[in-house]
């Protein structure tokens, strides 16, 4: 019987079979993932992630990623975290494009951004920045308090991925946060269908939150959600967070941001453009999931308030009610407000 690569789980259901390899999905945790087989092939190396092909395919991608949405998740993770940024690391960073792309954006403090790859393209195609290592993240002798990690834990096994959180831990200052950006089992199902490819992308895992919690936590971080987005969360390192709901946690960053990390993105000879890019794109996001929160209430209170309704709609009720006290019970003005009113927020 097959178990869950993520938590030994043997709740685990088939998914479907993508270019000859089986996908599961884990009733217990969530996560989905490739045959167990193949795991074992990719982690000694008979199936390789990166070929050259990968590269043709993804060096393209790479780039406009890193000039345009990946600019965004490194300007919105200088709201999210609590601590003076000064030295902050793209973990996976490829050709390293995200760094010239911040080189560009952030001139002035483009010394203080590291990207580490294990698997690069050929020379031609890498970044000359000085701070591109291609290396283990645990070699580079930097602790950081910050970083990015985009389109990378897809490609990794669980085992693979405890490796890299270790190394995550090892080379973290305390409260260092890092945001993960990869497709979660919603976004799989709802969105990208696509999205597990075991050879042309080589997305052979979709880690649940409950997922990353089961990597993560044993190495002394806490897994945040991104309310609104399947397809990112972050980790802190030796978190303060509160037990306040994430919506309310993150509200608290975004709104009160230290005020190191704001002058950095804000006041160098780049203009206050990646300000602008990671408190709008942070806001958009929760905003919109707060939104999405509040009208499901609504929905909730007017199934509550038609429930309600139906029973003292029972005139044999009313009847019985109105015996007991002694007095008339007029409920339809009381019903009629509270109508009203969910349906004039529910429009």
């Amino acid at each position: 019987m097959t178990r869950c690569a993520v938590c030994s789980s043997h709740a685990v259901d088939a998914y479907q079979k993508i270019d000859d390899i089986a996908y599961y999905i884990c009733g217990a945790c969530g996560s989905m993932f490739a045959d167990p087989g193949f795991l074992r092939a990719v982690e000694d190396g008979t199936v390789s992630n990166y070929r050259d092909t990968y590269w043709e395919m993804e060096l393209r991608a790479a780039k406009e990623r890193s000039y345009g949405s990946s600019l965004q998740r490194i300007a919105e993770t200088f709201f999210y975290s609590r601590v003076p940024i000064t030295h902050f690391v793209d973990i996976g960073s490829g050709p390293g494009y995200l760094l010239d792309a911040v080189a560009t954006a952030l001139p002035d403090a483009t010394d203080m951004f590291y990207g580490v790859e294990l698997f690069p393209p050929e020379p031609a195609f890498r970044s000359k920045h000085p701070n591109y290592k291609l290396c283990p993240l645990a070699d580079v002798d930097q602790k950081f308090e910050a970083g990015v990690c985009i389109e990378v834990i897809e490609h990794l096994t669980p085992s693979m991925l405890d490796t890299l959180a270790k190394q995550m831990a090892q080379t973290s200052a305390p409260e260092a946060v890092y945001l993960i950006n990869s497709g979660q089992p919603n976004y799989v199902l709802k969105e990208d269908p696509g999205y597990l490819d075991p050879h042309g992308r080589g997305h052979i895992m979709s880690y649940s939150l409950e997922g990353a919690r089961r990597i993560f936590e044993p190495h002394g971080f806490t897994v945040i959600p991104l309310p609104g987005r399947h397809w990112a969360f972050l980790v802190e390192y030796q978190s303060k967070s509160t037990t306040k709901p994430p919506i309310e946690q993150l509200e608290a960053r975004i709104w009160s941001p230290i005020p190191e990390n704001a002058a950095t993105l804000r006041d160098g000879s780049g203009g206050s453009l990646m300000f602008h890019a990671g408190l709008d794109s942070a806001r958009c996001y929760l905003e919109h999931a707060t939104a999405v929160e509040r009208m499901e209430w609504v929905r909730s209170l007017q199934a509550d308030i038609e429930r309600v309704e139906g029973k003292f709609a029972n005139k044999t009720l009313v009847h019985d009610i109105s015996a007991e006290t002694g007095s008339s019970i007029d409920h339809a003005g009381f019903f009629g407000r509270a109508r009203r009113w969910v349906q004039r927020h529910a429009s």
